[in-house]
């Protein structure tokens, strides 16, 4: 069982920038396609980024799309979310989710997909 940990959140005034950390408990990541998503109190769970396993491949939402950028580096086996220009609509808690896929270049957007998905951790942007 993988187990996904979340890092970087915290408290930020709009406008700066703030990069977060995905990291599996155990294991590589390498074989899986990893996804960010966030949920904000009182909102359904919102698809954020998603990088495939090679890092080829990326996807973002429209509505972070030009200010957070997705990225991996497997040799340290982390997935990161940078995320520039943040606003007081960016507040959140932050998963990280990751599916075993032998699909190299497998983007997934859908929650429903993942089977594997951290704690979150907690962002907020005041103005």
């Amino acid at each position: 069982q993988v187990q996904l940990v979340e890092s970087g959140g915290g408290l930020v005034q709009a406008e700066d920038s703030l990069g977060l950390s995905c990291t599996p408990s155990e294991g590589t990541f390498g074989g899986y396609a990893v996804g960010w998503f966030r949920q904000a109190p009182g909102k359904e769970r919102e698809f954020i980024a998603a990088i495939s396993r090679n890092g080829d491949m990326t996807s973002e939402a429209d509505s972070v799309k030009g200010r957070f950028s997705i990225s991996r580096d497997n040799a340290k086996n982390t997935v990161y979310l940078q995320m520039n220009s943040l606003k007081p609509e960016d507040t959140a808690v932050y998963y990280c989710a990751a599916v075993l896929t032998q699909n190299l270049w497998l983007v997934i957007t859908r929650s429903s997909r993942y089977g594997y998905w951290g704690q979150g951790t907690q962002v907020t942007v005041s103005s």
